[in-house]
């Protein structure tokens, strides 16, 4: 089991609360799609109707009673096991007498050798979402996994498979086969207010059906725990541990409104404060992922900084242009990016404030309020100009600076079949690594020019030792500006080859 942490002051640790496996990943050859409509979230998902709401008003009522609540929700959280499967790997041992004696032998520094890797499992939480067996969980609890086994709280077990993940927001799609499944009621997180009592639902240290309770302690948190991801928490003093990533958090009417996903720790367990990915986040990306296989992402087009310090000190030199601008917070605009959505609207050194009239107050308030939306949706930017507010209206564009529809960009796009290179074909032609082109069909590289026997020795500068590294580079390409995937390698025959894949999609 893999934890995640981070070091926060030195000694308080951000934690992914769930551990994650690595595995490999299949391939099959492009198949024509079909285009498809944008539909909402309600129209994807099956939500039971006739799912009883606790009612609860927290100004008429004291104390609050969260057992109907719970009710609603233990039946729709589900144990997740993931598994990663014992395989034999290639790795290089370093020879000792390289450094004296050099490269006497022919084995360059290292020897080829096969080790066994063993099985790991990692167990998690998730949240089935529509009655037909659709859950909703973290990236980081079924990540690279071989094997997914979901567990419902009446005993039952399925085996579950990937739809798609983002690990942008860490959150991920699978399905099981089933019908008449518990679901849990979708709320707006848009609508939890501080101090409001939330449950926190899930299986905790492998126990499953745990509940906790407490109260929103802030929204809009970013931590820097997702690599320049999207961050925009709900922080709770519900109790979150381990196991409890994917699991639900609830308000006190028993309806969906958040995904607990990290934990904020000295020690790696639960000392205090937990974080869940907002609804408000979840129901864009998860319907993203049902229809077209990955999320439709709406960038702004700009670079800057905060000016709201979020409990930390602000940088004297901001602090200064926060007082030039005469904003107290905000998201200050230090660059535009051309041909970006805001090119030729927002100019350097506007403060952004706002978003379809709801206030934003630093970079997460911001990037939650994109997350909502998809390229081609147009919206309302408020601005501190010259110390005057403003509105601007936006059309979002995607990565590539369109509002097209992005397709899922597997490796189904290359029309290609693909193996890394045997052993017995690295020691022919010297060469440490590779992966081999296997098959070729109808897709991007047939259209390059690229055959079958290509050894791919470097992809867009970076040499390619396993499938798997070949499938992130291609991703990575797909949502460049430039989506070309530069190919170099050799055929078996010793006859060297370079080609220019064109990933592009109409």
């Amino acid at each position: 089991m893999n934890k995640t942490t981070k070091s926060i002051l030195a000694t308080t640790a951000i934690v992914a609360v769930s551990a994650s496996v690595a595995g490999l990943t299949s391939y099959a050859l492009m198949q024509p799609e079909k285009t498809q409509q944008t539909l909402a979230f309600d129209e994807i998902f099956q939500v039971d109707p006739n799912t009883r709401m606790a009612a609860l008003d927290a100004t008429q009522m004291q104390p609050v009673d969260l057992t109907q609540a719970a009710e609603n929700s233990v039946h729709a959280v589900v144990h997740i096991k993931s598994t990663q499967e014992s395989k034999t790997q290639t790795v290089t041992v370093r020879d000792p007498f390289y450094e004296f004696f050099g490269d006497m032998f022919g084995n360059r520094g290292g020897q080829q050798r096969q080790v066994q890797t063993p099985e790991r499992v990692g167990f998690g939480s998730g949240v089935i979402i529509s009655k037909d067996g659709y859950i909703v969980t973290n990236n980081h609890v079924i990540d690279k996994a071989d094997v997914i086994s979901v567990k419902l709280n009446d005993g039952r077990e399925f085996k579950g498979r990937i739809i798609g993940t983002d690990p942008s927001t860490d959150l991920a799609l699978v399905k099981i086969e089933g019908e008449d499944l518990p679901t849990i009621p979708v709320g707006d997180s848009d609508q939890l207010k501080i101090g409001e009592w939330v449950l926190a639902v899930g299986n905790p240290f492998n126990m499953t059906s745990t509940v906790t309770a407490g109260i929103v302690s802030a929204k809009a948190r970013s931590l820097g725990v997702y690599n320049k991801g999207v961050e925009s928490f709900i922080q709770t003093d519900a109790a979150i541990n381990q196991g409890n990533s994917g699991g639900a958090l609830v308000n006190a009417k028993g309806e969906l409104v958040g995904i607990n996903s990290v934990l904020y720790s000295p020690t790696g367990a639960y000392s205090g404060y937990g974080f869940a990915i907002p609804t408000s986040i979840m129901t864009k990306v998860i319907a993203d992922l049902k229809q077209y296989g990955t999320v439709q992402r709406a960038m702004l087009g700009i670079s800057g900084r905060p000016l709201d310090n979020d409990g930390q000190t602000m940088d004297p030199e901001l602090k200064k242009k926060a007082e030039e601008l005469g904003a107290n917070d905000g998201v200050w605009v230090a660059e535009i990016v051309d041909n970006g959505s805001a090119s030729g609207i927002l100019e350097v050194d506007d403060v952004i404030i706002g978003i379809n009239g709801k206030r934003v107050k630093n970079f997460a308030g911001l990037q939650e309020e994109l997350a909502k939306h998809r390229p081609g949706d147009k919206v309302k930017v408020k601005v501190l100009r010259d110390k005057k507010e403003k509105t601007v209206e936006i059309v979002l564009k995607n990565e590539q600076g369109t509002t097209k529809v992005v397709k899922d960009t597997g490796m189904e796009i290359l029309g290609a079949a693909f193996r890394e290179l045997p052993d017995e074909v690295k020691r022919q032609l010297r060469l440490s690594s590779g992966v081999e082109v296997t098959g070729v069909t109808d897709g991007k590289m047939k259209e390059a020019g690229v055959r079958k026997g290509f050894i791919i020795l470097k992809a867009n500068g970076q040499s390619v030792k396993s499938v798997d590294q070949l499938e992130e580079i291609v991703k990575e390409a797909t949502r460049s500006s430039d989506q070309v995937l530069f190919l170099s390698g050799i055929f078996s025959s010793g006859k060297r080859a370079n080609y220019a894949v064109d990933l592009t999609q109409e």
